[in-house]
């Protein structure tokens, strides 16, 4: 059977963490090899360089899904990079260097339905998040232990020829002070994307996809290729929703099911 190339206008990824044991690189693969787009925005954590300083981690996969990318680009993808806080390494390049994308702080794109996007990978509101760097140290430990715990999960699922399914998520949503940084979080994002006047603000970095509308702003959150594997698109006519891509790929969320695309 033929596989389907879904072809999309624009693809947003972030948080992929390439050198990092737990990256799903493998769902990841799966999704470029079955999509083209125009453009491919890569809103940071795309190589995790606080992982690879840590642990010298970088299997066949993952030099695979830098392959693709540069696949997409000789085939005429225009790629937009804007690094996050454990790939910020990649701001000091100039673009000779990395011979692949256009490298950003933030970007702005235009949606063909004419909505204004500002992309940024959300480091920008750990401050507004975490009241010290204590609290976010005792995240990092909890998060740590979500993740072993994880991929022991996946493992197992993965032999007795399960669907992938994310413990790590599972147990976030029901951690009550995990939620209430995730509320802040979005606020945070909200306001900025009101004082920069623009239409609809996406970023990653906190592993939590969702698409909200507030205050007359559209709010997305990429998610991750850790816990979620998942992505935003951008349909050729300009509407939009988030996808997980695992053993098969679905879709999370419909924007135009709101008609928050603003496509008539």
């Amino acid at each position: 059977m033929a596989k389907v190339i879904h072809t999309y206008r624009t693809v947003w990824l972030s948080d992929v963490h390439l050198g990092f044991k737990d990256c799903k690189a493998e769902y990841l693969i799966e999704f470029l090899q079955n999509m083209r787009c125009e453009k491919l925005i890569l809103a940071g954590d795309i190589v995790d360089f606080w992982a690879l300083k840590r642990q010298a981690y970088w299997p066949a996969s993952h030099m695979q899904v830098v392959q693709l990318l540069f696949d997409l680009a000789r085939q005429g993808t225009k790629i937009i990079y804007v690094p996050g806080n454990h790939d910020a390494a990649i701001r000091q390049l100039g673009q000779p260097e990395l011979n692949l994308a256009e490298i950003h702080h933030q970007y702005q794109h235009t949606t063909s339905a004419g909505l204004k996007v500002l992309v940024l990978h959300g480091d920008e509101f750990d401050a507004m998040v975490c009241y010290s760097k204590l609290t976010a140290f005792i995240g990092d430990l909890s998060y740590d232990l979500l993740l072993f715990l994880n991929r022991h999960v996946y493992r197992w699922r993965k032999r007795l020829g399960l669907n992938y399914w994310s413990l790590a998520g599972y147990i976030k949503e029901r951690i009550p002070k995990a939620n209430v940084a995730i509320a802040r979080f979005r606020q945070a994002a909200i306001t900025y994307a009101k004082r920069k006047q623009v239409d609809m603000l996406v970023c990653g970095h906190i592993h939590h996809p969702e698409v909200v509308s507030e205050q007359g702003i559209i709010y997305a959150n990429l998610g991750d290729w850790v816990e979620n594997c998942s992505a935003l698109v951008e349909e050729l006519d300009g509407r939009l929703h988030l996808v997980r891509s695992t053993e098969n790929t679905e879709s999370l969320e419909r924007l135009e099911e709101s008609n928050w695309s603003g496509v008539a």
